[in-house]
């Protein structure tokens, strides 16, 4: 299924115009029109807002073989919490401990309760990490800023 043939599959079950998707998401009906007829695709803060919208993943958006709409989802909501809390940097940082945990287990295949538990101790260990490193090396001036 092809990512336009997803978006008005995801769109009518959540029984929602056009308008009132792309008033979700804040962009122009037209845009939702050409995202689902034209063959274009959003930027990446956009795919994530549509996403959210249509309670899917962007990976199963963006998939054309992909049949499960929450795949995914954990990476995406670890992803944007590390965009929210410590910017493009994190966002980063995150992603590429998500690309060097997947290749410690290359070959070899996890059950998804294994998978999830692995996933989410590396979370909580990412997480604390990045707030000590910034309660550490913010500059004294810019902490006082923030309170």
């Amino acid at each position: 299924m092809t990512f336009g043939e997803k978006v008005i599959n995801a769109r009518l079950a959540l029984n929602l115009s056009q308008q009132e998707l792309a008033d979700k998401v804040g962009v122009t009906m037209r845009t939702i029109y050409n995202y689902e007829h034209n063959g274009t695709y959003p930027k990446r803060p956009v795919l994530d807002s549509l996403a959210q919208a249509l309670n899917v993943t962007a990976a199963y958006l963006m998939d054309e073989e992909e049949t499960d709409t929450q795949k995914g989802l954990d990476h995406e909501r670890f992803l944007s919490k590390s965009r929210k809390d410590f910017g493009y940097k994190g966002a980063k940082d995150a992603q590429k401990m998500i690309d060097q945990a997947a290749v410690l287990f290359a070959g070899e295949e996890l059950d998804e309760d294994s998978k999830d538990l692995v996933f989410q101790a590396l979370s909580e260990v990412f997480f604390d990490s990045k707030a000590k490193a910034q309660e550490k090396f913010t500059p004294k001036r810019r902490k006082s800023r923030k309170v």
